[in-house]
């Protein structure tokens, strides 16, 4: 069993697995010192041990989480067993009955839980580290709203009152850039949601990993998105997102969460805008194209070539025109079956008002 000496610390033998999973344990001798905020394991006990003798292996008592009694899962054959859980491993110990385990479990919890001596350090002072601890890193402190999207917890960030005038200031820090906000997009392949910076320029829609960044992640180039609106026909985990819109291309359809209405009704409008421009005005071309006029007709092809909706659209129209009569009768010239012929003079050999002629002779 433990035992207290005169320093106030906690000693005893036990039987440490010194290599995790090896299941082969060997006899030390252990000093839980308190003051020295660690647990340390000789060889024996140091009374026993040379002058200048060491410890073989120590713990930080800040490091250790729990101390339990292990399971007959964990070490079946193994009686009278607890386990430290450290930050870096598991440490499993053998006490020597029941007792002996269950004083140095309480013991170790007790003493792990003790990591900072009121006495020397005033709450003020730690404080003071935290708040130095804080500026150091140089990042503001942000809310979230935590939702479970397929199982996986998705954090986004709740804007604030100030969001607008650090977004002018964002813009107004990258030249040529029309509008930029953090989003959250969908994931191609394990379709996870992350929050992203987007930018939007005359070029492209382009997203990075955060605002510091001057490598985006991926570009998006204008001349590529098909169409861009509202995401309104939803299904699986697109029911539970507001605020989302999306961005058709060729090669994948990016779905893309704004923090408000008035941002996505936003970014939807700047991108439509920007394509616009891109693309420049609607273009009409006509031109024609004749062919040599004929006995019967005479035509022409016109193609008429125009925008719509930024997609270029062809029409060809072909147009007949019938010649003018010809007014020069001797030229023999055959008229079109159309033009009214000349009488020629000659009577039809029978008379249809004969009642001696046959139907069949007409």
């Amino acid at each position: 069993m433990p035992y207290l000496d005169r320093l106030n610390r906690v000693c005893g033998f036990l039987d440490i697995e010194e290599k995790e999973n090896s299941c082969r344990f060997q006899r030390r001798y252990f000093i839980l010192d308190i003051q020295g905020n660690a647990l340390l394991w000789y060889m024996d006990n140091p009374q026993n041990l040379p002058s200048g003798a060491t410890y073989v292996g120590s713990l930080k008592l800040t490091y250790i989480s729990k101390v339990s009694e292990a399971t007959a899962k964990q070490k079946p054959k193994t009686e009278f067993c607890f386990v430290i859980n450290a930050v870096s491993r598991r440490y499993f110990l053998q006490a020597n009955d029941v007792t002996d385990m269950k004083d140095w479990v309480a013991a170790l919890n007790k003493a792990s839980k003790i990591t900072v001596s009121v006495a020397h350090t005033s709450m003020h002072e730690i404080l003071n580290k935290c708040l130095k601890v804080q500026k150091g890193k140089g990042k503001r402190q942000q809310a979230y709203k935590a939702e479970i999207i397929g199982g996986v917890v998705v954090h986004t960030p709740i804007q604030n009152e100030s969001d607008e005038t650090e977004a002018r200031e964002r813009k107004s820090s990258r030249p040529g850039v029309l509008r930029c906000s953090y989003c959250v997009k969908q994931g191609n392949v394990r379709k996870s949601w992350k929050r992203r910076f987007f930018t939007l320029d005359n070029n492209a829609v382009s997203y990075y990993k955060s605002e510091m960044d001057k490598e985006p992640l991926r570009v998006i180039p204008l001349r590529d998105i098909h169409k861009v609106h509202e995401c309104l026909v939803k299904s699986g985990d697109l029911l539970l997102r507001d605020n989302l819109f999306e961005i058709i291309t060729n090669s994948r359809t990016f779905y893309i969460q704004t923090d408000s209405p008035e941002e996505m009704h936003g970014w939807i409008r700047d991108i439509e805008m920007k394509i616009q421009d891109f693309r420049g005005p609607p273009k009409v071309a006509l031109f024609s194209v004749s062919f040599p006029s004929g006995d019967s007709y005479s035509g022409a092809l016109v193609l008429a070539c125009f925008w719509l909706n930024g997609l270029e659209v062809k029409v060809s129209v072909r147009t007949f025109v019938s010649p003018a009569p010809s007014t020069n009768v001797a030229s023999g010239r055959r008229r079109h079956r159309s033009q009214p012929q000349p009488h020629t003079g000659c009577s039809f050999p029978f008379s249809l008002d004969d009642d001696s002629i046959r139907t069949t002779d007409v």
